[in-house]
Protein backbone atom coordinates (compact mmCIF):
# COMPACT_ATOMS: atom_id res chain seq x y z
CA UNK A 1 0.00 0.00 0.00
CA UNK A 2 0.80 3.51 -0.78
CA UNK A 3 0.41 6.77 0.00
CA UNK A 4 1.49 10.68 -1.07
CA UNK A 5 1.66 14.00 -0.14
CA UNK A 6 2.40 17.10 -2.51
CA UNK A 7 6.49 15.99 -3.75
CA UNK A 8 9.22 18.36 -3.44
CA UNK A 9 10.14 18.92 -7.32
CA UNK A 10 12.18 21.72 -8.35
CA UNK A 11 12.85 24.80 -6.27
CA UNK A 12 11.50 27.94 -7.52
CA UNK A 13 14.71 30.03 -9.36
CA UNK A 14 14.33 33.20 -8.96
CA UNK A 15 11.63 36.30 -8.24
CA UNK A 16 8.31 34.97 -9.62
CA UNK A 17 5.16 37.54 -9.90
CA UNK A 18 2.52 36.79 -7.22
CA UNK A 19 -0.55 35.56 -8.43
CA UNK A 20 -3.44 37.83 -7.45
CA UNK A 21 -4.42 35.85 -4.27
CA UNK A 22 -3.71 33.17 -1.54
CA UNK A 23 -6.49 31.29 -3.00
CA UNK A 24 -7.26 29.26 0.09
CA UNK A 25 -11.06 27.89 0.98
CA UNK A 26 -10.28 25.95 4.11
CA UNK A 27 -9.42 29.30 6.14
CA UNK A 28 -9.97 28.24 9.47
CA UNK A 29 -7.98 25.06 8.99
CA UNK A 30 -5.14 27.13 7.50
CA UNK A 31 -6.00 29.97 10.51
CA UNK A 32 -5.00 27.33 13.27
CA UNK A 33 -2.25 25.60 11.33
CA UNK A 34 -0.75 29.05 10.71
CA UNK A 35 -1.45 30.38 14.70
CA UNK A 36 0.51 27.39 16.32
CA UNK A 37 3.57 28.02 14.18
CA UNK A 38 3.80 31.51 14.86
CA UNK A 39 3.66 30.65 18.12
CA UNK A 40 6.12 28.29 18.16
CA UNK A 41 8.42 30.37 15.97
CA UNK A 42 7.24 34.17 14.91
CA UNK A 43 10.16 34.59 12.18
CA UNK A 44 8.67 31.75 10.66
CA UNK A 45 7.82 31.18 6.77
CA UNK A 46 4.92 28.68 5.28
CA UNK A 47 5.42 26.83 1.81
CA UNK A 48 2.68 26.64 -0.12
CA UNK A 49 2.08 23.79 -2.81
CA UNK A 50 -0.68 21.97 -4.62
CA UNK A 51 -2.29 19.18 -2.83
CA UNK A 52 -2.30 15.76 -3.84
CA UNK A 53 -5.81 16.10 -4.82
CA UNK A 54 -7.64 18.78 -6.90
CA UNK A 55 -8.70 21.85 -4.85
CA UNK A 56 -6.31 21.04 -2.11
CA UNK A 57 -3.26 23.14 -0.89
CA UNK A 58 -0.16 21.67 1.06
CA UNK A 59 0.75 24.04 4.30
CA UNK A 60 4.62 23.18 4.53
CA UNK A 61 6.64 24.21 7.90
CA UNK A 62 9.92 24.14 9.26
CA UNK A 63 9.07 23.74 13.16
CA UNK A 64 12.61 24.94 15.38
CA UNK A 65 13.36 21.84 16.26
CA UNK A 66 14.13 20.62 12.67
CA UNK A 67 10.79 19.33 11.93
CA UNK A 68 9.02 19.37 8.94
CA UNK A 69 5.12 19.50 8.88
CA UNK A 70 2.37 19.81 6.85
CA UNK A 71 -1.12 20.34 7.00
CA UNK A 72 -3.48 19.90 3.61
CA UNK A 73 -6.53 22.50 3.41
CA UNK A 74 -9.51 23.18 1.00
CA UNK A 75 -8.50 25.89 -2.19
CA UNK A 76 -6.48 26.02 -5.59
CA UNK A 77 -3.51 28.25 -4.21
CA UNK A 78 -1.19 30.54 -5.52
CA UNK A 79 1.01 27.20 -7.00
CA UNK A 80 4.43 27.07 -5.45
CA UNK A 81 4.95 30.16 -2.72
CA UNK A 82 6.86 30.74 0.01
CA UNK A 83 5.59 33.52 2.49
CA UNK A 84 6.26 34.87 6.00
CA UNK A 85 3.67 32.56 8.35
CA UNK A 86 2.56 35.92 10.10
CA UNK A 87 1.85 37.82 7.57
CA UNK A 88 -0.80 35.24 5.91
CA UNK A 89 -2.20 34.66 9.06
CA UNK A 90 -2.90 38.47 9.37
CA UNK A 91 -3.92 38.18 6.10
CA UNK A 92 -7.03 35.22 6.76
CA UNK A 93 -7.37 37.33 10.33
CA UNK A 94 -8.50 40.25 7.58
CA UNK A 95 -10.57 38.50 5.63
CA UNK A 96 -8.23 39.42 2.42
CA UNK A 97 -7.86 37.10 -0.11
CA UNK A 98 -4.66 38.90 -0.97
CA UNK A 99 -0.72 36.53 -0.92
CA UNK A 100 1.23 38.61 1.26
CA UNK A 101 5.07 39.43 -0.28
CA UNK A 102 6.95 36.08 -1.64
CA UNK A 103 10.18 34.92 0.75
CA UNK A 104 11.32 31.78 -1.55
CA UNK A 105 14.71 32.66 -1.51
CA UNK A 106 13.86 31.51 2.75
CA UNK A 107 12.46 27.81 2.16
CA UNK A 108 15.77 26.01 2.12
CA UNK A 109 14.73 22.70 3.29
CA UNK A 110 14.00 19.38 1.07
CA UNK A 111 10.68 18.02 1.17
CA UNK A 112 10.19 14.15 1.44
CA UNK A 113 9.17 12.23 -1.49
CA UNK A 114 5.99 12.40 -2.82
CA UNK A 115 5.14 8.22 -2.55
CA UNK A 116 5.32 6.53 1.23
CA UNK A 117 4.36 4.06 2.63
CA UNK A 118 2.60 2.98 5.79
CA UNK A 119 4.40 0.47 8.62
CA UNK A 120 2.86 0.92 11.50
CA UNK A 121 -0.38 2.45 13.15
CA UNK A 122 -0.02 4.13 17.09
CA UNK A 123 -3.15 4.85 18.64
CA UNK A 124 -3.85 8.47 19.56
CA UNK A 125 -3.78 7.93 23.40
CA UNK A 126 -0.35 6.40 22.98
CA UNK A 127 0.90 9.77 21.66
CA UNK A 128 -0.43 11.54 24.08
CA UNK A 129 1.11 10.03 26.60
CA UNK A 130 4.54 9.95 25.30
CA UNK A 131 4.63 13.64 24.93
CA UNK A 132 3.07 14.18 28.23
CA UNK A 133 5.80 11.77 29.58
CA UNK A 134 8.26 13.87 27.97
CA UNK A 135 7.18 17.21 29.53
CA UNK A 136 7.19 15.64 32.54
CA UNK A 137 10.55 14.64 32.15
CA UNK A 138 11.56 18.22 31.53
CA UNK A 139 10.09 19.54 34.00
CA UNK A 140 11.62 17.75 36.75
CA UNK A 141 15.03 17.56 35.37
CA UNK A 142 15.08 21.89 35.22
CA UNK A 143 13.26 21.52 38.77
CA UNK A 144 15.40 19.11 40.05
CA UNK A 145 18.37 18.08 38.16
CA UNK A 146 19.53 14.68 36.81
CA UNK A 147 21.34 12.78 39.49
CA UNK A 148 21.34 15.17 41.68
CA UNK A 149 23.02 17.68 39.38
CA UNK A 150 21.88 21.03 37.80
CA UNK A 151 21.18 20.65 34.03
CA UNK A 152 20.60 23.39 31.31
CA UNK A 153 17.05 23.50 30.61
CA UNK A 154 18.42 23.45 26.71
CA UNK A 155 20.62 20.24 27.52
CA UNK A 156 17.27 18.56 28.83
CA UNK A 157 15.42 19.48 25.87
CA UNK A 158 17.87 18.44 23.54
CA UNK A 159 17.93 14.95 25.03
CA UNK A 160 14.31 14.51 25.23
CA UNK A 161 13.87 15.75 21.57
CA UNK A 162 16.58 12.74 20.31
CA UNK A 163 15.45 10.23 22.34
CA UNK A 164 13.42 7.35 20.86
CA UNK A 165 10.42 6.46 22.55
CA UNK A 166 9.00 4.19 19.85
CA UNK A 167 10.19 1.37 17.58
CA UNK A 168 8.85 -0.14 14.78
CA UNK A 169 10.25 -3.42 13.05
CA UNK A 170 7.80 -3.67 9.81
CA UNK A 171 6.79 -6.85 8.95
CA UNK A 172 8.33 -6.95 5.29
CA UNK A 173 11.38 -5.68 6.87
CA UNK A 174 12.05 -7.49 9.74
CA UNK A 175 15.74 -6.53 10.03
CA UNK A 176 15.46 -2.70 9.66
CA UNK A 177 13.42 -1.05 12.61
CA UNK A 178 12.38 2.25 12.41
CA UNK A 179 12.88 4.35 15.05
CA UNK A 180 10.46 7.61 15.61
CA UNK A 181 12.17 10.00 17.69
CA UNK A 182 10.36 12.43 20.40
CA UNK A 183 10.98 15.45 18.00
CA UNK A 184 8.49 13.93 15.69
CA UNK A 185 5.65 13.24 18.54
CA UNK A 186 6.47 16.73 19.33
CA UNK A 187 5.36 18.32 16.15
CA UNK A 188 2.21 16.17 15.44
CA UNK A 189 1.37 17.37 19.60
CA UNK A 190 2.43 21.31 19.17
CA UNK A 191 0.87 21.85 15.64
CA UNK A 192 -2.37 20.04 17.05
CA UNK A 193 -2.70 16.90 14.08
CA UNK A 194 -4.04 15.33 17.05
CA UNK A 195 -6.94 17.02 17.45
CA UNK A 196 -8.06 18.52 21.28
CA UNK A 197 -8.35 15.85 24.16
CA UNK A 198 -12.27 14.81 23.68
CA UNK A 199 -12.67 15.52 19.51
CA UNK A 200 -10.37 12.39 18.52
CA UNK A 201 -11.16 9.21 19.79
CA UNK A 202 -8.88 7.43 21.99
CA UNK A 203 -9.24 4.65 19.29
CA UNK A 204 -8.35 6.99 16.38
CA UNK A 205 -5.15 5.70 14.90
CA UNK A 206 -1.73 7.63 13.53
CA UNK A 207 0.36 6.15 11.38
CA UNK A 208 3.85 5.69 11.09
CA UNK A 209 5.05 5.90 7.41
CA UNK A 210 8.87 5.94 5.76
CA UNK A 211 9.62 7.51 2.20
CA UNK A 212 13.42 6.94 1.42
CA UNK A 213 15.14 7.97 4.12
CA UNK A 214 12.30 9.67 5.81
CA UNK A 215 9.84 8.88 9.11
CA UNK A 216 6.36 10.65 9.28
CA UNK A 217 3.88 10.87 11.53
CA UNK A 218 0.41 11.59 10.14
CA UNK A 219 -2.34 12.69 12.08
CA UNK A 220 -5.66 13.18 11.79
CA UNK A 221 -4.92 16.47 11.08
CA UNK A 222 -1.65 16.93 9.83
CA UNK A 223 1.43 15.02 9.46
CA UNK A 224 5.30 15.42 10.90
CA UNK A 225 7.83 14.70 8.76
CA UNK A 226 11.99 14.04 9.81
CA UNK A 227 14.85 12.53 7.49
CA UNK A 228 16.78 9.92 9.56
CA UNK A 229 20.02 10.96 11.21
CA UNK A 230 22.27 9.41 9.37
CA UNK A 231 21.38 11.28 6.11
CA UNK A 232 21.92 14.51 8.35
CA UNK A 233 25.62 15.84 7.75
CA UNK A 234 25.08 19.05 9.33
CA UNK A 235 23.24 19.70 12.66
CA UNK A 236 22.13 22.92 13.12
CA UNK A 237 22.40 24.31 16.43
CA UNK A 238 19.07 26.45 16.86
CA UNK A 239 16.42 27.58 20.28
CA UNK A 240 14.11 25.00 20.51
CA UNK A 241 10.78 25.94 21.66
CA UNK A 242 9.26 23.19 23.75
CA UNK A 243 7.41 22.60 26.92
Amino acid sequence: MTGSHPAAGPEPAGPVAAPAGHGLVGVADAGAFLARLVRLDRAAVVRLRPGATPGRTALWARLPWGVLVVRTVAGEGPGDATVAAGDLLAELAAGGPGLPPRHDAQWRWPLPPAASRPVESLPVAQLRRIADAAAGALRDATAHGVAGRAVGQRAVRDALLDHVPVVVTPDDAPGDPVEVPQRLVQGLVRMGFLGTVGTTPDGGDVQVRVAARWVGLVGPYGAAWSQKATDLAVRVVTTHTFG
